[in-house]
């Protein structure tokens, strides 16, 4: 899958004040990114606030993506969840026909066991009509995927083509990639240790701060797979306050901010997300004017 190497970013779902969804700044969003660097765009994550959107919101979204990339880059589309049922029903029902691949996330609250989980992704492999990421994200589903059940899906199931890895930890990134097959990417999911990943032979990153700043961030990126070590750092350092800034109260509320002073949409979040405070806003709004 080497339309998935490189930076991918998980979009954010814009909306107006009336907290409707903004259409336009969605199709400004999509070519922001597309026209400065990105390789490929993620529809429908958890950056797209995802779980306050009705069922026509998400087709709204699928729409509006599609039609403004156009076809300029690979399309990878969320479907996941905690039943496994459901997911199954909503890739065999929608039209999948623009995308390259499905990111499911790990199942959430239901807590499986590493069994559990492997049954889970196993079923979603026997009826994926397109190849799927695996999402394990800890710190949101309250489970760790681990190495060992990750290694035994990889080996199992030709569909299962990567997964975004957002546990945090460098140590279990570096497990994932010498345990998997060679042709099995490890994607940073978590953008702080994204260069570091790479550096240990992971194939890329699905970014927040990446859409922000789609041309720095992809380029360090690139650096990084070209193993340019001190070049891919001296990004790094630039923009890693801004990474801790984004997420200091909450994803997408920071990366909003940013977008919002740089004037390419608002910054409205549904609740029960709120806005970025005025302490925060000013340290991110000073940060993007310098940088």
């Amino acid at each position: 899958m080497k339309e998935l190497i490189g930076t991918g970013v998980a979009l954010i779902t814009p909306f107006k004040s009336d907290f409707s969804v903004d259409v336009e700044g969605l199709k400004n969003v999509v070519n922001y990114n597309i026209e400065n660097g990105i390789n490929y765009l993620v529809v429908l994550g958890t950056t797209a606030e995802n779980a306050t959107l009705s069922k026509e919101e998400k087709q709204v979204v699928i729409d509006t993506v599609i039609t403004t990339n156009n076809g300029r880059l690979p399309l990878v589309l969320g479907i996941g969840g905690n039943n496994t049922q459901a997911i199954i029903s909503e890739m065999k029902t929608r039209d999948l026909s623009a995308f390259t691949a499905i990111l499911s996330v790990s199942p959430y609250y239901n807590k499986p066991t590493q069994e559990g989980i492997y049954q889970h992704f196993s079923a979603i492999a026997n009826a994926a009509p397109l190849p799927v990421i695996l999402y394990n994200v800890p710190g949101r589903t309250a489970s760790n995927m681990l190495p060992e059940t990750v290694i035994r899906l990889a080996n199992d199931f030709e569909k299962i083509v990567a997964i975004k890895e957002a546990a945090g930890d460098i140590v279990q990134a570096m497990k994932l990639i010498a345990g998997c097959p060679k042709d099995f990417l490890v994607i940073s999911g978590d953008d702080m240790i994204t260069l570091p990943m790479i550096l240990a032979g992971g194939a890329g990153v699905i970014s927040v701060i990446g859409e922000g700043f789609p041309e720095q961030f992809s380029k360090m990126v690139q650096l990084g797979l070209q193993k340019k070590v001190d070049e891919a750092y001296e990004i790094h350092y630039k923009i890693a306050p801004a990474i801790d800034y984004i997420f200091a109260e909450g994803n997408p509320a920071g990366i909003k901010a940013v977008f919002k002073k740089l004037d390419i949409c608002g910054d409205t979040v549904r609740l029960p997300l709120v806005g970025v405070s005025d302490g925060l806003r000013s340290k991110i709004d000073a940060f993007v004017e310098k940088f």
